[in-house]
C-alpha cells in the first residue's frame, strides 16, 4: 500500500515563519505604543495632580494673607518671575493667631514651598522675612511640582489702576488709605506645554 501523506517543504516553513515573526513585531509594537501611551497618560495625571496641590496651597496662604496696615506698615508681599515671598495669618485652636513667613521658589524646573515658624514677636518676624528674602532660610523645603518652566505674577489694585506686572516689591504708602493689592494672579508653565496655567487668587480673603 503506497502512502501519498507529505510534510511541509522548506519554502513553506520559511513563509510560515516570516508571517509569524511579522505578526510578533506588530503586536509588540501595538503594545509597546500602549504602553508609552499609559506612561503618558500617567505623567500627565500626576503633573495635573501636582498642579492642583500647588495652587491650592497657594489659595490657602493667600487667604490667610496679613495686611501690611496691620503690621506697623510691614512689607508683606514681594513677587517677582520666579519667586513669591508673604505673611500669613496663622491660626490653631485654643491659641491667639501668629505670624508666619512662606516663600515660593522656582529653580532648576523645581517649585518649592518653605515656611518659618509661627511667631507673634514681630522683631523674630522680621529676621524670617530677611532669612526668606535672601534665601537662607533654614527651613525645609518641601518639592510641590517639578518640570516647570516659569513662574510669572499680576497684583490686581483697586485704586484704578488695575493689575500691575512691573511692580517687584509691594510697600504701603503712608498715608491714611495706602494703595494695597487685593488679588495675586499666578500663572505656572510646564516645560512640556505651549500654554500656561492661570489661577487668581483673593488676597487676605478670611
Amino acid at each position: 500500500m503506497r502512502n501519498n501523506s507529505r510534510g511541509f517543504t522548506l519554502i513553506e516553513l520559511l513563509v510560515a515563519i516570516s508571517i509569524l515573526g511579522l505578526v510578533a513585531v506588530l503586536g509588540w509594537r501595538g503594545l509597546d505604543g500602549i504602553v508609552r501611551a499609559r506612561i503618558a497618560i500617567s505623567n500627565d495625571v500626576e503633573q495635573t495632580r501636582g498642579m492642583q496641590l500647588a495652587f491650592a496651597q497657594m489659595q490657602s496662604d493667600c487667604a490667610h494673607f496679613a495686611v501690611s496696615t496691620s503690621l506697623r506698615n510691614r512689607v508683606t508681599l514681594d513677587v517677582a518671575p520666579g519667586r513669591i515671598t508673604l505673611i500669613r495669618n496663622v491660626y490653631s485652636d485654643n491659641q491667639p493667631s501668629r505670624l508666619q513667613v512662606v516663600a515660593y521658589r522656582l529653580g532648576g524646573g523645581v517649585l518649592t514651598r518653605t515656611e518659618s515658624a509661627a511667631t507673634r514677636n514681630l522683631k523674630v518676624l522680621d529676621t524670617y522675612w530677611q532669612a526668606a528674602e535672601n534665601d537662607t532660610d533654614a527651613s525645609p523645603a518641601v518639592v510641590l511640582l517639578s518640570d516647570v518652566d516659569n513662574l510669572t505674577m499680576r497684583l490686581w489694585f483697586n485704586d484704578n489702576s488695575g493689575w500691575r506686572t512691573s511692580v517687584s516689591q509691594i510697600k504701603p504708602a503712608q498715608d491714611k488709605n495706602p494703595s494695597l493689592p487685593t488679588g495675586l494672579e499666578v500663572t505656572l508653565k510646564l516645560q512640556r506645554y505651549n500654554a500656561g496655567l492661570q489661577k487668581i487668587f483673593l488676597l487676605g480673603a478670611i
